[in-house]
């Protein structure tokens, strides 16, 4: 398989005689099958070789021994290579140059390190059951639980930065201090985080983790009901959006249709992430959105230009495989969708478009969906059970802004009514 990625025969040679020459073979021959471009396939074959030579100077003779010289060849990797990062983000991605290829690969030929890598949980080694009792115990969602894991992990982080490492030094002031580094959160995602943060300490409590229930002194910030304007913007901004696709390209044909279901119906991004072939009925012209919240499904006349997009991508740009998610990932390996990657999409068009909106991503454009269904007189209720709202009260929101009655106030026309 070298071969293909190598014109001299004395460069393979060279790769084959690493001690990890097997395995990085292995990996070159994974890399392949998966549909990861040449490019990148040149570009990880020296790193992996690098990372080679870094263990064997430091001692490893086994393979089973590689992992645990992953996050020191991690930092010989960041001393070397990131001496020009200015940002935390720019030495964050070139760690993560060096970690994903050799953690891919360790995970490719020892089947121990992969099933503890997938398995890996925030505080796993302090509350090894935490999860287990969200799930069990709470009966949540694993969508909830992927928040919960998502706020822990940040947690878990910061208290390796502060150089924390017993559970009984932890205090309301640190607590206070977590709290106050997540001020890039909005308010509803910070009372996500405290929500869970208050969970995980009630849980270490009753296990006698930690000797004092902490998670009263932790307060969520305050929030008012319909106290939020929806970031919803108008018809002309929303065409404006939808021109700046490029339409020739398999990402454009994928991100124009999951645009068009996002201002069509008003989907949700992980519902649309989880749209499989399933779920179109091409013959009775029907999209069934399935595992909404509220525990249902919905099924709507499948727009002529919503299905069109779908079907162009499905045809021209979607990779060939026997999953059947509808969406997928256009750099190999080829996976579907996942949530936080359509509302990436959504607010990469809204910004490329010049839309000014605060924090741009797909609820913006469920916000346009929902905001010209009430413009145009339907019901709440009927509205609700359009976008798959649980309850009336979270429609209530988008009637507190009638944006052509203001528009006429602020050209003058509504003056009489003052």
């Amino acid at each position: 398989m070298l071969e293909r990625y190598y014109v001299h025969p004395d460069t393979c040679d060279r790769v084959r005689s690493s001690w990890i020459g097997g395995p990085i073979e292995r990996y070159v021959e994974w890399l392949t099958e998966n549909g990861y471009s040449s490019r990148t396939v040149l570009r990880r074959i020296p790193l992996l070789m690098e990372f080679g030579e870094f263990t064997r100077q430091h001692g490893a003779t086994k393979l089973e021994e590689l992992p645990g010289y992953i996050e020191g060849f991690i930092l010989h990797w960041v001393k070397k290579h990131g001496q020009g990062c200015k940002t935390d983000q720019a030495r964050k991605k070139v760690e993560e140059e060096a970690r994903n290829p050799v953690e891919q690969m360790l995970c490719l030929v020892i089947p121990s390190f992969g099933d503890k890598s997938r398995t890996r949980e925030p505080f796993q080694d302090l509350a090894p059951g935490f999860f287990d009792y969200l799930q069990n115990e709470r009966g949540l969602k694993e969508a909830t639980i992927d928040h919960y894991r998502s706020n822990l992990r940040s947690f878990e982080n910061y208290l390796q930065e502060i150089n924390l490492h017993e559970p009984h030094n932890l205090s309301p002031v640190i607590l206070s201090g977590f709290v106050t580094n997540s001020s890039g959160l909005c308010k509803t995602s910070l009372g996500t985080r405290c929500t869970a943060l208050r969970v995980f300490l009630r849980y270490l409590y009753r296990e006698r983790i930690i000797a004092k229930d902490l998670s009263s002194t932790l307060d969520s910030p305050r929030m008012y009901r319909l106290s939020s304007i929806p970031r919803s913007i108008t018809w002309d901004e929303v065409n404006r959006m939808l021109e700046t696709v490029d339409r020739r390209t398999p990402i454009g044909k994928r991100d124009f249709a999951i645009l068009l279901l996002l201002v069509t119906y008003g989907l949700r991004a992980r519902e649309i992430a989880a749209l499989t072939l399933d779920d179109i009925d091409w013959r009775r012209e029907r999209l069934r959105v399935p595992e909404r919240k509220a525990d249902h499904f919905t099924a709507y006349p499948l727009s002529p230009i919503v299905g069109t997009a779908i079907l162009d991508y499905l045809q021209h740009g979607r990779p060939k495989t026997s999953d059947r998610h509808i969406f997928f990932q256009v750099m190999a390996p080829y996976r579907p969708m996942t949530f936080s990657g359509v509302s990436g999409r959504a607010s990469h068009y809204l910004q490329k478009a010049g839309i000014p909106v605060s924090r741009p991503g797909s609820h913006t454009l469920r916000h346009t969906c929902v905001q010209r269904l009430v413009d145009a007189d339907f019901s709440l209720k009927a509205i609700g059970d359009y976008v798959g709202h649980r309850s009336a009260k979270s429609t209530e929101v988008y009637v507190k802004v009638d944006v052509e009655a203001l528009r006429e106030i602020g050209s003058g026309v509504g003056e009489e009514i003052l």
